[in-house]
């Protein structure tokens, strides 16, 4: 395998803490993948330092590239702060899609009925984010406003997409938005989930309301799916979706720029949690999202080498996690370091075996 370079977004608080096991498991002496680690300092401290300048260059670097891994990192509440590095990156990087997906732990009970993986696609840009807002006049007779807009590209985008992951899931395309009460704002998504619906009659399609949706998903009976969302949406139902199987520690983030055929051009993981500023310095953050995020990146190499170790991360970490060793969020006593040992024992074991059986 060539040469591949990944643009490593160092975060804040637990968020580094994370990101370095992470990259401990991708380091090539465990990996045996040759692979370029070029780092830029997206701590608040360095954003406000820069004046965001540091957003800017790595967003850049990942187009370039077209690989990146980020740390979770402090979005500062003062609006008049250097605000959401995440939201620069998505902007910049002209960032359509982002893929959460939902799967069972070995040893991790999720909620009754939940057996089979379920991903949410949501727009990665516009709707509740980045609107305009004011308020207009006093008192009690104050109201606030804001603007909100989507795209028909980013819609498209998304629908396409949906029914690509479930083509790839052999799962259903499940969901929608509220276009009954808003036909024209949220309707614009559901027109394009039916319009690719036309084009992969192969997908089973079950359009359904966003409250419908969220009922609907705790009766599920363990069919796999995938859910298309608007940006607000899918924030809060990916979380959802993620802690239905056990924990959100559990599962990666994919932003994902797309090309005119809808498949991905530049490709940035993540965890899907914040700092956890409580855990901070403790080593019990459960580090098992950031190495998902690692091994999920590597399938978008599209290398056969890529692909193998990335199935043995993948194996590794819930084979560690069946075996017992589990951090506090999942019931156990391991350490953030002493999971990231084992994962690396189980991944070094499986490529030396994988690699005298071939």
């Amino acid at each position: 395998m060539e040469r591949k370079t990944i643009i490593v977004m160092e975060g804040d608080q637990t968020g580094q803490e994370l990101l370095e096991e992470a990259l401990r498991v991708l380091d090539p002496s465990v990996s045996g993948l040759d692979l370029e680690f070029r780092r830029y300092d997206l701590s608040l401290e360095n954003r406000r330092a820069t004046g965001n300048g540091v957003v800017h260059k790595a967003a850049a670097a990942m187009k370039k590239t077209g690989f990146g891994l980020k740390a979770a990192t402090i979005t500062p509440e003062n609006p008049d702060d250097v605000g959401s590095p995440n939201a620069i990156l998505r902007r910049v990087i002209d960032g359509t899609v982002i893929l959460r997906t939902g799967r069972r732990m070995p040893g991790v009970n999720p909620l009754p009925g939940i057996h089979a993986p379920i991903s949410v696609v949501r727009m990665a840009v516009d709707d509740a984010y980045g609107a305009k807002e004011w308020r207009e006049g006093e008192g009690i007779d104050e109201v606030a406003c804001r603007t909100e807009k989507i795209s028909r590209k980013v819609c498209r985008g998304v629908a396409e997409f949906a029914f690509i992951q479930a083509r790839k899931m052999r799962a259903e395309v499940f969901g929608g938005p509220k276009y009954t009460v808003s036909p024209v704002y949220e309707g614009m998504l559901k027109e394009e989930m039916d319009r690719a619906a036309e084009k992969n009659k192969d997908v089973r399609y079950n359009p359904q309301l966003i409250d419908a949706t969220l009922a609907l998903l705790l009766t599920t009976h363990g069919e796999a799916m995938v859910i298309p969302t608007l940006n607000r949406d899918g924030d809060l139902l990916s979380d959802m979706v993620l802690q239905m199987f056990g924990s959100i520690a559990g599962a990666e983030s994919l932003l994902i720029q797309l090309d005119d055929d809808y498949n991905p051009r530049t490709v940035m993981a993540e965890a899907p949690h914040g700092t956890a500023p409580s855990l901070f310095g403790k080593n019990l953050a459960n580090p098992m999202a950031m190495i998902l995020a690692g091994a999920a990146l590597l399938t978008f190499f599209h290398e056969e080498e890529a692909d193998q170790v990335s199935r043995a991360i993948y194996e590794a970490t819930f084979e560690s996690v069946l075996e017992g060793n589990r951090t506090l969020d999942l019931g156990g006593h391991t350490s953030t370091q002493e999971f990231t040992d084992e994962v690396i024992r189980h991944v070094k074991n499986k490529l030396e075996v994988w690699s005298a059986l071939a």
